[in-house]
């Protein structure tokens, strides 16, 4: 039998506490693909996606039912993550993008009839592993966008970025990701 994420909450609240694995198996997956686009390893991905899931258990009563619970669940993971970041002592760019890191700025340089070049298996495999170069915070907003497919509203209450950042963090991953794929249309054309 189906129930929603606010049933399930209610039977947890009301003492049936193994409802919550119900919350952790439709989430799970989704949580450490975003853990590990933040932590880039994939042992602190799982102990964040696991010490998300606990804080959220611990934290239920506090859950207003305002939001969607993913939105609720993914700020405490993505809260998760960037505390591991900070403890880490690695550098996680949160608000400006530095130009001199491989943005040239220069948009009308983007192509858009290179698709057609590959097959989709090859772009599959291009688009996954160009994604894995990407900056951490484009990764983190490319997963919330695509993968957990939250709006930017729900972006923006996860990251606690303003929505106009996040729609600027995706139009720059992208062109990012037509860049590296027009050069390496380029390079094979050459060979």
């Amino acid at each position: 039998m189906y129930l929603s994420d606010n049933e399930i909450i209610e039977l947890v609240r009301g003492g049936t506490r193994h409802h919550y694995t119900r919350l952790v198996d439709r989430y799970k997956d989704r949580a450490f693909t975003l853990a590990l686009k933040m932590l880039r390893n994939r042992e602190d991905a799982e102990e964040a996606s696991q010490d998300a899931f606990i804080r959220a258990y611990n934290g239920l009563n506090r859950f207003e039912g305002k939001a969607r619970f993913s939105t609720w669940f993914y700020r405490i993971l993505y809260n998760v993550c960037i505390s591991r970041i900070r403890k880490r002592k690695c550098e996680y760019e949160l608000l400006e993008y530095d130009d001199d890191n491989g943005y040239n700025g220069n948009m009308q340089s983007v192509g858009h009839g290179y698709i057609t070049d590959f097959e989709t298996r090859d772009m599959f495999d291009f688009v996954k592993k160009t994604l894995n170069t990407l900056p951490s915070k484009y990764q983190t907003i490319l997963s919330l966008f695509y993968l957990q497919e939250l709006s930017h509203e729900e972006i923006a209450a996860v990251t606690d970025l303003p929505i106009g950042t996040i729609k600027t963090h995706l139009f720059r991953a992208r062109v990012l990701i037509l860049e590296r794929l027009q050069k390496e249309l380029q390079m094979e054309k050459a060979v």
